[in-house]
């Protein structure tokens, strides 16, 4: 039977749904601290629990191959607190204030309390990860927050903004999402069955440079109360991607001046926001991001080909369509 929505998150997770109730329990004792101040940001942090996405990556790779090892899911723990540490370091940068529909951390407390509690996560996930005594996860991960601490500052060293490209798009999105992604399917397979390690790794960029386009156009098509964020956000906060970047070339000069006003506003207002939303749609941007990101898909989809057969193979595949298909 042919599907018509793509396939819900919690029936990727069901091939590993017991693992992941330890690995919320893992988050929890990791990131236990005796200082109150540390405890009450934690508290509030565990509270807008994420979707623990990567943490799923990690299980489902982990279990590729049939030889499933405890320690993925303390490894699973760890991913997601470094993709949360650069939540909150993301969010302190760019001064938002709402992060899933809720309070950011830098808006709750201070930028300067978002920037400890950041690198408090980060330092408390690299003392867990070097207890389990081997080198190679610990490899993974520091190569990946480093691509992504690189691409933070690329971003902040873009100075004119409409001038960033395609390919600095996805250089960005490389170091920014698919990096820890990626991290997280090879940090799977090296402790379940590492003679898959390179596949999945390779399947886990792939398929995190299609889940960060995606995200992308979420920002041009779905709304506030979808997305727990309001539309054209980027676009409020002056960010240019893929949709933007492939219809700049093709505009007129009187809509490229729409454009350009509203980098130009500090406070850019709905009314203008949507304009610039609508040129981006009649020029094709929203269809060439979507055809960008079902290139990458298809991509981590050829990544997994030749892997044994299992429902944790078969979930992987969903997730691929889950990361481009996905409305919220």
């Amino acid at each position: 039977m042919l599907r018509t929505a793509p396939p819900r998150l919690s029936e990727i997770q069901a091939p590993v749904r017991e693992r992941l109730d330890s690995v919320f329990e893992e988050i929890r004792r990791i990131v236990v601290a005796d200082f109150p101040a540390v405890g009450e940001v934690n508290d509030y942090l565990l509270k807008v629990r994420g979707k623990l996405f990567r943490p799923t990556l990690v299980l489902l790779c982990n279990e590729v191959g049939g030889r499933p090892h405890r320690d993925a899911e303390v490894l699973a723990a760890v991913v997601e607190l470094v993709h949360l540490a650069t939540l909150v370091h993301d969010d302190a940068v760019d001064h938002s204030v709402l992060r899933r529909g809720m309070p950011t951390v830098n808006s709750m407390w201070s930028h300067q309390v978002a920037i400890i509690m950041g690198d408090y996560l980060y330092s408390r996930s690299m003392t867990e990860i070097t207890r389990l005594g081997q080198i190679e996860p610990i490899r993974v991960l520091a190569a990946a927050a480093n691509e992504m601490t690189v691409g933070e500052m690329r971003q902040l060293s873009s100075h004119d903004a409409l001038e960033f490209g395609r390919d600095d798009y996805f250089r960005l999105i490389e170091c920014k999402t698919a990096s820890l992604i990626a991290a997280a399917c090879e940090m799977g397979a090296l402790s379940g069955d590492p003679g898959f390690r390179a596949p999945l790794a390779r399947f886990g960029r792939e398929m995190g440079m299609a889940f960060q386009i995606a995200d992308d156009l979420l920002d041009y098509t779905s709304d506030e109360s979808i997305t727990g964020k309001p539309t054209g956000l980027d676009l409020r906060e002056h960010k240019v991607t893929l949709p933007l970047i492939a219809v700049l070339p093709r505009l007129s000069a009187a809509e490229r001046e729409v454009v350009d006003a509203l980098f130009r506003d500090p406070e850019p207002g709905d009314a203008h926001i949507a304009e610039v939303v609508g040129l981006v749609r009649e020029h094709g941007g929203l269809d060439y991001a979507r055809a960008t990101a079902r290139e990458y898909a298809r991509r981590a989809e050829a990544a997994l080909e030749g892997l044994p057969a299992s429902p944790a193979l078969e979930a992987l595949r969903a997730s691929i369509t889950y990361a481009i298909e996905r409305r919220r």
